[in-house]
């Protein structure tokens, strides 16, 4: 570190770090050889306002079950305000008065440096590789996730989806689980049932692809421990239709199926997808984030149509299990996809990758994809 930072932290009690700094930046080295504590924002949120607070973290499925949680507690009549890894972050948000509980989207970034953090309750949806390009290596990254449940009031309060090894393994006893029969949430001859209480049916809710049914369970758990009733629950799942680049649907065109998943950004999240949607023609591909591509080829796609920085990586990975040509652009790719769908089934972005190598973000990926999809519609140009 410049001569001018060691200044700093030697005058400095605490060092706050913005969410995303790598766990390698010498900041931290420094920070403990100085003897100063290094913070996130939701400490110092934590520190200044003694208001309810709820927690998400997980792998997938955050910014949806935070969503969920949010209109669940706002049809029982609390002001639920979201905060932490969107728009707000949570020390902006205690600014609202009228809130009466936050809902923390908790990502390892936040997690791995907080210090101080609480909320109660909190939820572990999932756990698979992410983020190795930022935490030092997958053992971290586990423990910054774990951490979601060092704040909470009772045993109860710790959340757990008892379907990922992961989790169960690191859920506290007396846990409230889902994504088991014999849990507390779980699905059973179509209906969402909590504690012995049906919530709502599996064919009445916008939403039920095996994923979307993990992350309602874990919502309805979450929100009716931080004060929510059933039947704004059931309102609530029956009336969600999704996030953007979520597994949206595009467009049908000449009897092929475009589906937008461009937020699928690790492998886990890909396979996710194309479990939902067996023999899709798959486009993934983006900048890798340190993490292993092989296991995406388990997914059995109908064809393959690689992309960016990490294109090559795909090709190989999905080597010998399917037809695999790599594409330029993502125009590109689209064509190539349409022409591998042969007119029938689904073309399916999930790109299993960031999108920093082409694009600013997961949303404007997703959005080129609609474009050229759109185009093909007849409705825009490509």
């Amino acid at each position: 570190l410049p001569e001018d930072w060691w200044a700093l932290l030697e005058r400095a009690g605490e060092v706050v770090v913005s969410p995303g700094v790598p766990d390698g930046h010498p900041v931290f080295a420094a920070a403990a050889t100085a003897g100063v504590q290094v913070l996130d924002e939701s400490d110092l949120a934590t520190r200044w306002d003694t208001r309810p607070r709820c927690a998400v973290t997980g792998t997938n499925g955050k910014t949806t079950v935070v969503t969920l949680v949010t209109d669940m507690l706002q049809r029982s009549g609390l002001v639920a305000v979201t905060a932490g890894n969107t728009d707000t972050p949570l020390v902006a948000a205690i600014d609202d008065v009228d809130a009466d509980v936050f809902v923390v989207e908790a990502s390892s970034f936040r997690l791995g440096h907080a210090a101080g953090f609480s909320a109660s309750p909190a939820v572990w949806l999932n756990f698979a590789p992410d983020h190795l390009d930022v935490h030092a290596d997958l053992a971290a990254y586990e423990e910054a996730k774990a951490r979601i449940w060092e704040g909470v009031a009772s045993p109860g309060d710790a959340v757990a989806n008892l379907a990922d090894a992961v989790v169960a393994a690191r859920a506290p006893s007396g846990a409230t689980g889902f994504g088991t029969l014999d849990a507390a949430c779980h699905v059973r001859a179509g209906v969402l049932t909590l504690e012995g209480s049906p919530v709502v049916e599996v064919e009445e809710m916008g939403r039920s692809m095996p994923h979307d049914l993990e992350n309602a369970q874990a919502a309805c758990i979450l929100a009716v421990l931080a004060g929510a009733n059933l039947e704004a629950c059931a309102g609530s799942l029956r009336s969600f239709s999704g996030l953007e680049h979520r597994m949206s649907f595009v467009a049908e065109v000449d009897g092929i199926r475009y589906v937008d998943d461009s937020k699928a950004t690790t492998p886990h999240a890909t396979l996710t997808a194309m479990a939902a949607l067996p023999g899709a023609v798959l486009i993934v591909g983006g900048r890798n984030k340190g993490l292993d591509l092989e296991r995406l080829a388990d997914g059995r796609p109908r064809a393959v149509v690689a992309i960016g920085e990490a294109a090559g990586e795909m090709a190989a990975a999905f080597d010998g299990a399917c037809p695999v040509v790599i594409a330029s652009s993502m125009e590109e790719a689209v064509m190539s996809a349409r022409d591998s769908a042969a007119g029938t089934g689904t073309v399916l972005l999930s790109p299993g990758c960031s999108s920093f190598d082409w694009y600013g973000s997961y949303a404007e990926r997703g959005r080129d994809f609609q474009r050229i999809v759109r185009a093909l519609t007849g409705d825009g140009d490509a």
